[in-house]
């Protein structure tokens, strides 16, 4: 579910895409019954949480928190860039790291980005794709959200990278740790949401689609390769080769 709340935000700024999107969603019966799943638990219990939360906790401790989250998840960042040879960006990430657990309080000033070190957004879904795995199917997993097949093999090696383990011993932190980032990064969708309740007649299909659009360009750091025509968009093979092809410029 995190994963779908932190791109939630984006989705006034992604475009419909063609009628043959849908050919990545053969199981669109099951993905919609978990779409609804997933939206009935949201509106019964994180919505209601994340509302009293803004409520309650000024902006600044959100924003301190979030920063917090946000410096274990440059760990997998770091990771992934150096699993897909990005070995700049690897280091950049380990230096924001480094930076903001010392001088930004354990993360949470985020100070390297005071600095210019740019935070990435790598997990090792987009590391499969960059390594030449095709996507899959689309699937929409109970409280995770929106997922591929890909996606959903890579879910393991994300959480044993994550650090959080390693450095919180207590399993009840952890677990605390967890729930209120659930919460907080809810709380930061509240506007978003609504303008989207405003904009979409189908959520199901728009957030499908932008998902899908996203994840490639993702996996292509922002430049994915134009697609020969419309029945080309969603051929496997478009989105599961960027690592290929910069071995094949070397």
């Amino acid at each position: 579910m995190r994963a779908c709340l932190l791109w939630l935000s984006l989705l006034l700024g992604a475009a419909a895409l063609p009628a043959a999107a849908q050919t990545a969603d053969p199981a669109e019966p099951f993905n919609r019954a978990m779409y609804s799943f997933n939206d009935g638990l949201d509106k019964i219990v994180l919505k209601p949480l994340a509302k009293g939360y803004v409520a309650i906790v000024p902006m600044p401790a959100r924003v301190g928190f979030g920063n917090f989250i946000n410096n274990f998840r440059d760990i997998p960042n770091a990771l992934n860039n150096l699993f897909q040879g990005k070995v700049g960006q690897a280091a950049s990430d380990v230096g924001r790291i480094a930076i903001n657990s010392t001088f930004g309080i354990l993360g949470v000033i985020d100070v390297a980005s005071e600095m210019g070190l740019e935070r990435h957004n790598e997990d090792f879904g987009q590391t499969l794709g960059w390594w030449g795995v095709p996507s899959g199917p689309y699937l929409v997993l109970p409280l995770f959200g929106p997922s591929t097949v890909r996606d959903t093999f890579a879910l393991p090696v994300d959480y044993a990278t994550a650090g959080r383990h390693l450095v919180i011993e207590s399993v009840a932190v952890r677990n605390s740790l967890t729930g209120l980032e659930f919460v907080n990064d809810r709380a930061n969708l509240l506007d978003a949401e609504k303008a989207l309740d405003e904009a979409a007649l189908d959520k199901y299909v728009f957030i499908r689609n932008f998902f899908l659009q996203r994840r490639q360009s993702l996996v292509y750091d922002g430049n994915p390769p134009r697609p020969k025509d419309e029945d080309d968009v969603w051929d496997e093979t478009n989105d599961a080769a960027p690592g290929a092809a910069e071995k094949g410029k070397k």
